[in-house]
């Protein structure tokens, strides 16, 4: 029957629009997160720290004290180490999202395309080795090193040129951007996911490198095979003709040039919907892992403090009053583990008291509880109180003086204002005197003629008739010792 209330509860939870929501950028964000991963290729280290994750929901649905001291005092430390590991993937977690709006290439079409598809497979058939890069969103000019500038049309004999054995370039990378070839003889990173197999050269290499860290379209051509293949987010494929590889190229750039999150043209959309719903439904495992253990009922033992409100002005307290509860609280963890001591208190109404003794039962009504939490004991369950009737007094204050005053001084007078307070305080024989003083006033410090303000210090029975205590002005003259 429990579980049956915990399902219907969970369901209720996550019928909430902002649960809803919720969901979806946390699914939005694990698949955003998995896309970029999956090209960068460190799914050793994202394993390790999965694992990790799925320990922590357990011991906090489970309510593993030792491993939830553990996570919770290590969280800081791990989440700057994660900072440092993924520094490079997540840099480039922000270029994606911030290349998500589309790119203007420039002068690019169909004839554009079909002359590089020609100028890659006439390097292919006279065993030349070419390598040609087409950016997507995401820039790629930081991922650069070296090279040439050329900012030239593109056409079949400058390509042709730059790859000549004899060309000065020829071992390096030739980038379009922006309608134009912009560089030639560049170098590109070297990949560092191990997924090429040492039978691919370091042209291949650095195509796949660049092709993990960035959006673009690596085009390589082998000058021992004399092959053609494409890179696009890390992974390979074979081109067998000039129409296949101007159809890539013609795809990537309308693309690049669309909004949207990148779908790979080598993967198809058809995974896409896959790897949509697998994040989504981590999304809502991890959301249900999460409300569960926040919805779960707990007990809990809190000690609050007590105040006393709304005594009627003709009526005082006597004697020592508890100033602490114990509360024996239920509800779920998320709204017990926000309590404390700072933000609950058992008050006790005065109100309607008269003077003699009475009980006071500790209830709900006291305490403001927050919603879904119940009040299971108190100890005590009930306060006896004494309340006397108070009479208006009118009292001398004396200053506290405390130490002597530097050497070669003498005091004068020391002089209070006001000198009197009218105080309110249960009614005292002639043998008893209210005795309220000055805080301490210290004379060593004194070394000339000085006013002070002082609080005023009274006995706990006894309040100023107005709401709050006045500062008390004092006056205190010296002079110097004849």
């Amino acid at each position: 029957m429990d579980a049956l209330v915990s399902l219907l509860r969970l369901f209720r939870a996550l019928l909430d629009w902002r649960v809803i929501l919720d969901v979806i950028l946390i699914a939005a964000i694990l698949y955003f997160l998995y896309r970029t991963l999956l090209r960068l290729g460190t799914w050793k280290i994202v394993t390790g720290i999965f694992l990790a994750l799925v320990v922590f929901v357990a011991a906090n649905v489970l309510d593993l004290k030792g491993m939830n001291w553990i996570y919770s005092n290590l969280s800081q430390v791990a989440a700057i180490a994660l900072i440092v590991i993924f520094q490079p993937e997540l840099r480039k977690i922000f270029e994606r999202a911030a290349s998500l709006g589309g790119r203007k290439l420039g002068n690019t079409g169909p004839a554009l395309a079909a002359l590089f598809g020609d100028a890659a497979f006439l390097l292919a058939n006279n065993r030349r080795g070419g390598l040609i890069v087409l950016p997507g969103r995401e820039p790629v000019k930081r991922w650069l090193s070296g090279g040439f500038d050329l900012y030239a049309e593109p056409s079949l004999p400058i390509i042709l040129s730059i790859f000549d054995p004899n060309s000065p370039g020829h071992d390096g990378a030739l980038v379009f951007r922006n309608g134009k070839l912009a560089y030639f003889g560049v170098r590109l990173p070297i990949s560092k996911t191990g997924r090429l197999t040492e039978d691919f050269g370091t042209r291949h290499h650095a195509a796949m490198g660049l092709s993990e860290v960035t959006d673009a379209l690596v085009i390589a051509v082998s000058e021992e095979r004399g092959t053609v293949k494409t890179f696009l987010n890390g992974i390979v494929k074979k081109v067998d003709d000039q129409s296949e590889l101007a159809g890539q190229i013609l795809s990537h750039w309308q693309t690049a040039a669309s909004s949207g999150i990148e779908l790979n043209d080598y993967r198809k959309q058809r995974n896409l919907i896959p790897e949509m719903a697998i994040s989504l439904t981590l999304a809502l495992v991890f959301y249900s892992a999460v409300i569960v253990s926040k919805m779960e009922i707990r007990e809990k033992a809190f000690t609050v403090p007590v105040e006393y409100i709304a005594a009627p002005e003709n009526l005082a307290l006597r004697g020592d009053n508890p100033t602490e509860i114990k509360l024996q609280l239920t509800g779920p963890k998320s709204d017990l583990d926000k309590i404390t001591p700072a933000n609950l208190s058992v008050k006790i109404d005065l109100s309607q008291a008269k003077a003699g003794g009475q009980v006071f039962v500790v209830s709900k009504e006291n305490i403001s509880l927050p919603r879904g939490v119940k009040l299971v004991n108190a100890n005590p369950s009930s306060i006896s109180l004494s309340l006397e009737e108070i009479a208006e007094f009118e009292v001398e204050i004396q200053p506290q003086l405390v130490g002597t005053l530097p050497q070669g001084l003498e005091l004068v007078a020391v002089e209070l204002n006001p000198k009197q307070l009218q105080v309110l305080s249960p009614p005292m024989d002639a043998s008893q005197k209210i005795n309220i003083v000055t805080e301490p006033i210290y004379l060593e410090s004194i070394k000339k003629n000085e006013k002070v303000l002082r609080k005023v210090i009274a006995p706990p029975n006894v309040r100023p008739k107005g709401k709050n205590w006045p500062d008390i002005e004092v006056n205190i003259k010296v002079r110097p010792k004849t």
